[in-house]
């Protein structure tokens, strides 16, 4: 083999074991020695060594015959490369030329097909030492920009760069369908001790399906999707495609100021869970997905009209399984291609925003899949995760577990969590499995897990993970939402890192929910021994910000529909959601109800199928939705419900303790503290007539809201639409109520300026 570059370094190319190909492939600067005969002035002939500068130009191309170089500002100027080696590798050299010069490969194949490309060895890095030095920090924030695949023009020439880490990879390459998926090609670099490889690809626009071809260090060979791609091939395929997401234009400019400078925890926050693709579903077209285009046009205008302030979705990165819901992500920069392309997802976001409602997305940085494509064992060895089982496995889901105290997958996760909200404008996210990150021994029996270094089991690195991101969200991110689901009695979820916290902005109420759901299930005739599940949430309603949640999780696996989950008859299943959902909205905290159950859906939520929505044919249904959008809309509308939600001035019992009755009543009061209102709560089939409650004013309370009125599908008791207050002291109030408080029903009363029953 004949070539001025080391043999040993170009059988590390063809065997595509190169840390560094850009070393040797491209164009470089060359000094040749060269033998010449030059006679002395005593006419004695000697021999000396010349050493001339000039150009080296060399290419690793396998399926080539002939390859040129093309000088592209003169391309008259047409050089044909040696074959050098049978394999395909080809080498120029120039000593005619001295500076380095823009140039293109003309490449003819074997069967004398021609085509012309910039060579991606002749491109300088595109991460900075500072970039990489931040990556492996954990503070490079908006890596995204860098790392994956980024369509971008570099030197004039457009194309991708490519960029992944995989530190004890021996060799990573980009392949496709624009290399026919071989790994020789576009052999990628590493960048120092970074572990970072990288290349650009002229020519490679938006749409290119790619893996990464990674030669572990024990030789074996695996294809992986990128990490960080933008965007997915639908299942079962698993490759990352190219996408440039930089084009769509938002029109949401107002709704970001705005937020910028909210305060959600003064203002009134209902949420509507959905999973996308069971929603709804178009039955005549084999029973498909709505896009997310066709979700902006059905399903922002029903949540708009049923009065929820947000939307919250189910996890809509990329994932491979259906059954999973989105909560085993394969893909965690890649928006779903289920339903559509990244830009189809903005625009359902910006018209959410453009609709006056928010978007928070369900984020899962607590475990991933084990499949083969995705994060585990990246590069041959537990890269994102940990590579002892008794650390890296949840073995009651399958999955593995993120490696916290790994910079770099600090920074993946973090980066994750900025970009969400940086590129797609969400306005939260309601971070998935909170406390199997915060314990060790998470769904593990002893001699499963591995305690930390003070023998606890706390799971420190992730804590450190949750404080660093939550701090850096909500500095750069001012208005939006951190949302934890933490179904233990860890303390201080939603309190700031310098005191101790874990920096979330709200925590999801799972007591409150497994609590009133036990109670609410039960037949009206034992709820009087159960009191106690009804009222202890107010020992703890404030200690965090808490979201009452009524989610998908209590309407699976058996669990029963909410409206199933209901005692009694058909009558009396409607009553009793009717009283669980007005007690839902009275109670302190924000709201979360999961899709199906603002009219109730009779049967479980199936993933598989649509939501029932011919339900709505039947007049019960129908008015239980009437009733859930008129609570949202009173929800909205009255201070009292959402201004001081968190703090113990919002809310005060008139009576916790008629157990034998199964009443409870109680005030929730705005910044001003005459604006308020009264829940008066029956959890019984029975009219209590007379049923005093002492009030803090006199005058009269209209009834603004009954959940047995008939228009909900109620008998119609109640007190012909409101009350006088009497000026006859009763627990421990100046003023009292005298009601007839209807069966199975919650009645919301609210004070008027004067007596007069018209205001």
């Amino acid at each position: 083999m004949k070539t001025t570059a080391d043999v040993k370094e170009i059988q590390k190319i063809l065997r595509t074991e190169h840390h560094d190909p850009f070393s040797i492939l491209g164009m470089h600067p060359i000094e040749v020695r060269t033998d010449s005969e030059r006679k002395s002035k005593s006419k004695t002939g000697v021999k000396t060594a010349d050493v001339k500068k000039g150009l080296v130009v060399r290419a690793f191309i396998p399926y080539a015959s002939e390859v040129y170089v093309v000088d592209e500002k003169n391309p008259e100027k047409e050089y044909q490369m040696e074959k050098i080696d049978k394999e395909g590798f080809f080498e120029l050299l120039l000593l005619s030329r001295k500076s380095l010069f823009k140039y293109l490969l003309r490449i003819v194949d074997h069967a004398g097909n021609v085509q012309q490309i910039y060579d991606p060895y002749a491109f300088l890095p595109i991460l900075t030492e500072f970039d990489l030095y931040l990556f492996n920090q954990g503070t490079n924030y908006r890596v995204y920009e860098k790392m994956g695949a980024n369509v971008r023009e570099i030197d004039g020439v457009k194309g991708t760069h490519f960029s992944v880490w995989a530190p004890t990879a021996n060799r990573v390459s980009v392949v496709g369908n624009f290399n026919e998926w071989d790994g020789r090609m576009h052999q990628m670099r590493v960048l120092g001790s970074s572990g970072v490889w990288e290349i650009f690809i002229p020519g490679l626009d938006s749409g290119e399906v790619y893996k990464y071809e990674i030669k572990a260090f024990n030789g074996e060979i695996v294809l992986k999707a990128d990490p960080y791609a933008f965007y997915a091939e639908h299942k079962p395929k698993t490759a990352s495609i190219t996408f440039d997401i930089s084009n769509y234009q938002w029109n949401d400019s107002e709704w970001l100021k705005d937020r910028q400078t909210a305060n959600t925890f003064e203002r009134p926050v209902s949420i509507y869970e959905v999973h996308l693709g069971s929603w709804m579903k178009i039955e005549e077209e084999g029973n498909r997905y709505l896009t997310y285009r066709e979700h902006a046009d059905r399903l922002i205008k029903y949540v708009k009209d049923m009065g929820y302030t947000h939307i919250e979705l189910m996890p809509i990165c990329e994932h491979p399984y259906d059954g999973s819901w989105g909560y085993q992500i394969t893909g965690y920069y890649a928006v779903t291609s289920r339903y559509g392309s990244p830009e189809d997802f903005m625009y359902f976001v910006d018209q959410c925003h453009q609709n006056g409602i928010g978007v928070i997305m369900d984020w899962v940085p607590a475990h991933f899949p084990k499949d083969a494509h995705g994060l585990a064992r990246f590069d041959g060895t537990a890269l994102y995760e940990h590579e002892h089982p008794k650390q890296g496995e949840h073995p009651d889901w399958g999955t593995l577990i993120f490696n916290y105290g790994r910079s770099e997958v600090k920074n993946f996760l973090i980066a994750n969590a900025f970009f969400w909200f940086d590129k797609y404008h969400i306005d939260g996210l309601r971070v998935d499995a909170v406390a199997s990150m915060l314990y060790l021994d998470y769904g593990k029996k002893d001699g499963e897990w591995i305690p930390n270094k003070w023998g606890g089991k706390e799971n420190v690195d992730a804590i450190e993970f949750m404080r660093q991101m939550n701090s850096t969200i909500y500095q750069q991110f001012p208005g939006v939402m951190m949302v934890a689901e933490e179904s233990t009695s860890w303390a201080m979820v939603c309190k700031p890192p310098h005191v101790g916290g874990l920096g979330y902005g709200f925590k999801w109420n799972m007591g409150w929910m497994n609590d009133f759901l036990t109670y609410i299930s039960k037949d009206p005739i034992y709820r009087k021994y159960h009191h106690n599940s009804l009222t202890f949430s107010m020992f703890y309603a404030f200690s965090e910000n808490f979201i009452l949640v009524l989610s998908h999780d209590e309407v699976v696996h058996g669990k029963c529909s909410m409206l199933n989950k209901m005692p009694g008859d058909y009558w009396q299943k409607f009553a009793n959601l009717r009283a669980a959902y007005g007690f839902m909205y009275g109670h302190p905290g924000k709201k979360l109800l999961f899709m199906g159950g603002e009219f109730g859906q009779f049967i479980e939520w199936d993933y598989q199928r649509s939501l029932d929505w011919h339900l709505l044919d039947y007049e019960m249904h129908r008015k239980m939705q009437d009733y859930v959008r008129d609570l949202n809309n009173l929800y909205k509308s009255e201070k009292s419900l959402w201004e001081i939600d968190f703090s113990h001035g919002g809310f005060e019992w008139i009576d916790c303790s008629d157990a034998e009755h199964s009443v409870i009543s109680f005030i929730r009061k705005a910044k001003d503290w005459k604006d308020m209102l009264i829940f008066v709560c029956n959890f019984t089939p029975v009219v209590y007539e007379g049923y005093r409650i002492g009030v803090p004013l006199g005058g009269y309370y209209k009834e603004v809201m009954n959940s047995d009125s008939e228009v909900y599908g109620g008998s119609n008791q109640g007190n012909d639409g409101g009350l006088t207050a009497v000026e006859y002291p009763w627990q421990g109030r100046p003023y009292s109520l005298e009601l007839k408080i209807p069966p199975l029903g919650v009645l919301v009363l609210k004070p008027t300026a004067d007596e007069n029953r018209d205001n």
